[in-house]
């Protein structure tokens, strides 16, 4: 510490001696003058490069979350039309063999299966895909396990039931698979 301020009252003193020296002799000064506008040269070229490597930096970010605003933009749409899905889906589902047999039930039946494809295909042309949930291990990012189910076939922490599908757009989990895992049976 003592070393510092040693050298810190030598560099003082330095700096007094020179004040003193440019004072009789301009071409000295002349060169301080030069010596401190190259500095402040240095100093604002160096801003400048921060400056615009901030621009630049500002730019890419604004357009990264462009693009996933626009990647993104119809999310909760998409969360909304999960719902018409399920319907149809169970509609669909609760279908007895003997009404898909009836003439005018089965005419009906096409049109919502229509629909029911339609919508699926729309749901490809955005991005959204259904999660696999059966016979895969639990996975807390896209499944959400609503109970345990005592089993001897399955491993435990295994997807054996699902109640209802989850589904992604892209890489964003639209809504979690609700489903039922395995455990060891008691």
């Amino acid at each position: 510490m003592e070393a510092t301020k040693d050298e810190e009252q030598l560099h003082d003193e330095a700096e007094e001696i020179r004040k003193e020296t440019a004072e009789g002799s301009p071409e000295l000064a002349e060169h301080d003058r030069i010596a401190e506008l190259e500095s402040q040269l240095e100093e604002a070229k160096s801003k400048a490069l921060y400056a615009a490597a901030e621009t630049q930096n500002v730019r890419r970010r604004l357009e990264a979350e462009k693009q996933q605003a626009s990647a993104y933009a119809a999310t909760q749409f998409a969360r909304d039309m999960l719902a018409i899905k399920d319907h149809v889906d169970r509609a669909l589902a609760a279908v007895s063999e003997e009404l898909r047999g009836d003439k005018v039930a089965s005419q009906f039946l096409t049109g919502i299966e229509a629909t029911a494809r339609e919508l699926e295909a729309a749901f490809n042309r955005q991005g959204i895909t259904r999660i696999t949930s059966i016979g895969e291990p639990l996975d807390p990012h896209r499944h959400q396990a609503m109970m345990e189910i005592p089993s001897d076939e399955a491993e435990p922490g295994t997807i054996v039931s699902e109640m209802q599908a989850g589904y992604m757009m892209k890489d964003r989990l639209l809504r979690p698979a609700l489903v039922g895992v395995a455990k060891k049976p008691d």
